[in-house]
C-alpha cells in the first residue's frame, strides 16, 4: 500500500541523511563512489519510503517487493536505506564499509548482508537478475494463486545506470523481459550523463526511452530529482499490467556538492575532506558528528516499517487462509520454499535406467532430466534455442509466453549472456531450481553469470551440450578444448561429465541435491558405448566424484583414468595392455570437485600413492597434470580441433585405445621420475 505523503522538508532531510551517510562512509574507507548514492537519493527515498512492500523483520517474506541494486558501485546507497529501514545494519557495520570482514562490502553479495537481494557490481548482472525474478514471481503466482486468494503479487524494482544499459546482457534480458511482458518489473535509469571517463556522450547517445520502448516497455523522462514526477511515475509503472517500465530519470551526479556536482571525479573517488566540509555546509548540516542520523529521520522510516509489519500480518492471514483451502497445494509450497529434495531421488533413478545401449549423453541426460521433474516440479529451465540438440525441455509442461506462465519451460533465445544472469534470478528468488542449457563452447558468453552464482553460492544448473572435438563437422569454432578446464577454475563451481546412463543419474541427483553452489553438467553429442562394472558394483559410488570402475587383478602398476567420452576409450586401452601383462586399475573421475572433497583415505583407494598414473580427456592437458603427478602422462587436445568426422578427429588426435595404449607403452618404458 503506497504510503502518504511525507512533508517536503522533512523528505530533504531524509534524502540529505541518505547522501551524507554515504559520503561519510566513502571518505572513511578512502575508496567507494559517493555520487551514484548522492544523485540517486531522490528516487531511492521515494520508492523506499512510500511504495517498496518489505519488512526487516522478515527479509525472506515471500511476496515482498524486490529491489535490486545493479548499479552496484552505488553500494553504500542501499547499505544506507537498510540501516535506516530497520534491517540488521548497524552504524558500526557502515562505518566498516569496504574493511576486511566487514557486512558492507564494496559491492553488495547477497546472503553476505541483510536485505540484499542479489550479488551485484558486474554492470548488466543486476538488470537481468531483475527480470529473473519478475519470471519466477509470475511464475510462482501462476502456480500458486488461487481465484480469491494471491500469495503472490509484488513487484521486481531496482536502479540501473549507464553502464547497466551499454553492456550487452541488458539488451538481451529486456528484450526476453518486453516479450514475456512482465509488468511486475519496474526500473530506475540513473540517466546522469558521467562515466568514469567523462560525459557519457563521447560513447553513448542511444535514446534509451525509444529503445526501451522498441523492446516493448513502458517508458517514462522524469526529473530525477522532483519527488513529485518521481512519484507520478511510479503510479503510471505500477498501472502497467502487461509492460515492464523504465523510469529514464535525469539526474546529477554527486547532487550538491558544490565543485563536484556533474563531475566524473565523484565516479569512484571520495570527495575529499574539504569538499565534504563544503557540502556539509551548503545543506546546514553539521561537520561533525560522522555518520549523523537525525530522529525526525529515524521516526519516518520507523513508521513506514511499522505499517508495513501490518500488511505482511495481513499476508500471513492470507497465506493461513490459503493453506486451509488448499492443504496439498500449501504442502507442495513448504516443500519447495524449503527446496527439499527426496532422499530416494538416485535409487529411483538407477531403477528406471535406460537400457544399456550405444548413446549420447545429451539424450541419456534428457531422458532422466524428465524423471528427476517429476519428483521435483520446482526444477525449471530452458534452452539458448537449443531444445532439439540440448534436449532439455519438461515434456509434461509448457513454455512460457505472454500471458501465460504456468509452464516449467522458457524459450531463453540465442541470449546466452541474458540466460546465465536470468537463472541467478529465478535462484536467488526462491521456490525454483532454475536450468540453463546451451554447448559447452558457449559457456563462455555465461562466464561472468556462473562465476556470480559461484560467488553467491546459488542452486543454478547448466546443462552443456557437444562437449569436445569429437562434436565433428561444425569444426573447431564450436569444438570446445579449453572449456572444461576453465570451468574447473571457478571455486564452487561443480562440473560432473558423466560417461553414461548410471553417471548421468548421478550428476543429476548430485545438481539438484547440492544447494550450496552451481552444477555444470557437460554432455556429449555423439553416442557412446555403455560402460562394463563388476557384478557386485555399489552405483552410488558414481555419487562421489571418482571410483574405481575396473580393479586391477592384484596390486595395479598403471591407473588408467578419464571422464566421459573418453572412459570407454581408456578401457579398451586397459584391456590391450592388460594381454601385454599389465595390471590396470580403471578409474571414472566425473566430477573432480567432489572427488577432492572425499577423504584421504578413499581417494588413496581410487588413486593408489606410488602407481604410475594416465589421464585422457578431449580438452586441455594441464588441469590434469596435479592428479597424474610428476611420474604421470596426460593426454588430451591442446589445441584447436579441425572440421572432419568423429572418428578421423578421434585417429588423429589421439582419442582412441589403440593411440592411447601406444602413448603408454612409450611412456611406461621410460624410468619413473625420481
Amino acid at each position: 500500500m503506497k504510503a502518504p505523503p511525507v512533508p517536503e522538508k522533512l523528505a530533504q532531510l531524509a534524502v540529505n541523511t541518505i547522501k551524507l551517510l554515504a559520503v561519510d562512509a566513502v571518505e572513511k574507507a578512502n575508496s567507494g563512489h559517493p555520487g551514484m548514492p548522492m544523485g540517486m537519493a531522490d528516487c531511492a527515498f521515494v520508492l523506499w519510503s512510500r511504495y517498496l512492500r518489505f519488512d526487516p523483520k522478515e527479509p525472506r517474506w515471500p511476496n515482498r517487493d524486490r529491489f535490486i541494486l545493479s548499479a552496484g558501485h552505488g553500494s553504500m546507497l542501499l547499505y544506507g536505506l537498510l540501516h535506516l529501514s530497520g534491517y540488521d545494519l548497524s552504524l558500526d557495520d557502515l562505518k566498516q564499509f569496504r574493511q576486511w570482514g566487514s557486512r558492507t562490502p564494496g559491492h553488495p553479495e547477497a546472503s553476505h548482508t541483510p536485505g540484499v537481494e542479489v550479488t551485484t557490481g558486474p554492470l548488466g548482472q543486476g538488470f537481468a537478475n531483475g527480470v529473473g525474478m519478475a519470471i519466477a514471481e509470475k511464475m510462482a503466482a501462476a502456480q500458486f494463486n488461487s481465484k480469491e486468494r494471491a500469495l503472490y503479487d509484488h513487484r521486481i524494482f531496482g536502479i540501473v545506470s549507464d553502464g547497466d544499459l551499454m553492456e550487452g546482457i541488458s539488451h538481451e534480458a529486456a528484450s526476453i523481459a518486453g516479450h514475456l511482458g512482465l509488468g511486475n518489473l519496474v526500473y530506475f535509469y540513473d540517466d546522469n550523463h558521467i562515466s568514469i571517463e567523462g560525459k557519457t556522450e563521447i560513447t553513448l547517445t542511444d535514446d534509451a526511452a525509444a529503445r526501451f520502448e522498441a523492446y516493448g516497455w513502458f517508458a517514462q523522462r522524469i526529473d530525477g530529482h522532483d519527488h513529485a514526477q518521481i512519484e507520478r511515475a511510479l503510479d503510471a509503472a505500477l498501472a502497467q499490467k502487461e509492460r515492464p517500465s523504465i523510469i529514464v530519470a535525469r539526474t546529477h551526479i554527486a547532487n550538491g556538492a558544490p565543485t563536484l556536482h556533474d563531475s566524473p571525479k565523484s565516479h569512484g573517488e571520495p570527495l575529499g575532506a574539504e569538499e565534504v566540509a563544503r557540502t556539509k555546509k551548503a545543506v546546514g548540516w553539521p561537520e561533525e558528528p560522522t555518520f549523523r542520523v537525525p530522529d525526525e529521520v529515524r521516526a519516518l522510516f520507523a513508521s513506514r516499517v511499522s505499517s508495513l509489519r501490518e500488511e505482511r500480518a495481513a499476508w500471513e492471514r492470507l497465506r493461513d487462509d490459503w493453506k486451509r483451502e488448499n492443504p496439498e497445494r500449501a504442502r507442495l509450497w513448504e516443500e519447495r520454499l524449503e527446496a527439499k529434495i527426496p532422499a530416494d531421488l538416485f535409487d529411483e533413478l538407477v531403477q528406471k535406467l535406460p537400457a544399456p545401449a550405444a548413446e549420447a549423453t545429451r539424450a541419456l541426460a534428457g531422458q532422466i532430466e524428465q524423471l528427476v521433474a517429476e519428483r521435483l516440479p520446482g526444477l525449471v529451465g530452458g534452452s539458448a534455442d537449443l531444445d532439439p540438440s540440448t534436449k532439455t525441455a519438461i515434456k509434461s509442461s509448457g513454455f512460457l509466453s505472454p500471458g501465460d506462465f504456468s509452464g516449467r519451460n522458457v524459450h531463453f533465445g540465442v541470449r546466452e549472456h541474458g540466460m546465465g544472469g536470468i537463472l541467478n534470478g529465478l535462484a536467488q528468488y526462491g521456490g525454483f531450481i532454475p536450468f540453463g542449457s546451451t554447448f559447452l563452447v558457449f559457456s563462455d558468453y555465461m562466464r561472468p553469470s556462473i562465476r556470480l552464482a559461484a560467488l553467491g553460492h546459488l542452486h543454478t544448473i547448466y546443462v552443456f551440450t557437444h562437449d569436445s572435438v569429437l562434436l565433428g563437422e561444425d569444426g573447431p569454432t564450436h569444438q570446445p578444448v579449453e572449456q572444461l578446464g576453465a570451468l574447473r577454475l571457478i571455486p564452487h563451481l561443480h562440473v560432473h561429465r558423466p560417461a553414461d546412463a548410471l553417471e548421468v543419474a548421478a550428476a543429476w541427483t548430485a545438481a539438484v541435491s547440492r544447494k550450496d553452489g552451481p552444477t555444470a553438467i557437460v554432455l556429449t553429442r555423439q553416442k557412446l558405448p555403455p560402460i562394463s562394472r563388476p557384478a557386485a558394483f555399489d552405483p552410488k559410488l558414481a555419487l562421489r566424484g571418482g571410483y574405481v570402475v575396473k580393479p586391477a587383478a592384484g596390486k595395479p602398476d598403471l591407473v588408467l583414468m578419464a571422464t566421459g567420452s573418453e572412459l570407454h576409450v581408456v578401457a579398451g586401452a586397459a584391456e590391450l595392455l592388460e594381454k601385454e601383462g599389465r595390471r590396470c586399475q580403471l578409474v571414472s573421475l566425473p566430477c573432480l570437485e567432489r572427488f577432492e572433497a572425499e577423504d584421504a583415505g578413499y581417494r588413496a583407494q581410487v588413486l593408489p600413492p606410488g602407481v604410475r598414473r594416465l589421464s585422457l580427456e578431449a580438452g586441455r592437458t594441464e588441469p590434469w597434470l596435479r592428479w597424474v603427478g610428476p611420474d604421470g602422462l596426460a593426454l588430451g587436445v591442446d589445441d584447436f580441433g579441425a572440421s572432419a568426422p568423429a572418428k578421423v578427429l578421434a585417429e588423429q588426435l589421439g582419442l582412441t585405445a589403440e593411440k592411447v595404449a601406444a602413448r603408454a607403452r612409450d611412456w611406461l618404458a621410460k624410468p619413473a621420475a625420481r
